[in-house]
């Protein structure tokens, strides 16, 4: 009985490869949208701990200087976290369109070993027909010895 071999084995070869690539793509877009999402928080904190502490000066005592600098300060923040918003919009739209190349490429392989599987139900048919052929054949060659053999 000869083996089976797909004839585009290495496409879904290929495929396969190709799928793990899209995968490792995704992680790595998922690892920065955590990364700037980190970020943000991280501004958002300074930005109140800013807010924070000038509340405080201003219950304390009034330094111009300390309360303009705090001011500053927090509209600096505001000015950083509305950048690393769009960062963050960028990563998610990264996240997306990697999610997006996964499925295409997951569907790519579950096609190609569709027709894997195909082809080898045809090929098990051919092999069952070649197999019975083969018997038959065995069937008749005995049965013909043991006629001829009877004969004598």
């Amino acid at each position: 009985m000869k083996k089976f071999q797909y004839s585009m084995q290495s496409i879904l070869d290929i495929k396969e490869k190709l799928e793990e690539q899209e995968r490792a793509n995704y992680a790595q877009a998922q690892a920065r949208l955590n990364a700037e999402y980190e970020k943000l928080e991280e501004l958002k904190r300074r930005k109140e701990g800013y807010e924070n502490r000038l509340r405080d000066n201003v219950g304390k005592r009034l330094d111009v200087l300390e309360l303009k600098y705090g001011q500053d300060a927090i509209e600096t923040m505001k000015l950083l976290i509305r950048q690393q918003t769009v960062q963050v919009t960028k990563a998610e739209q990264n996240v997306e369109a990697a999610m997006y190349r996964l499925k295409q490429a997951m569907q790519e392989r579950k096609m190609h070993e569709k027709l894997r599987e195909k082809a080898f139900a045809e090929y098990l048919i051919v092999m069952g027909a070649e197999e019975r052929k083969e018997i038959d054949e065995l069937v008749s060659y005995r049965r013909g010895a043991k006629t001829a053999a009877a004969e004598e």
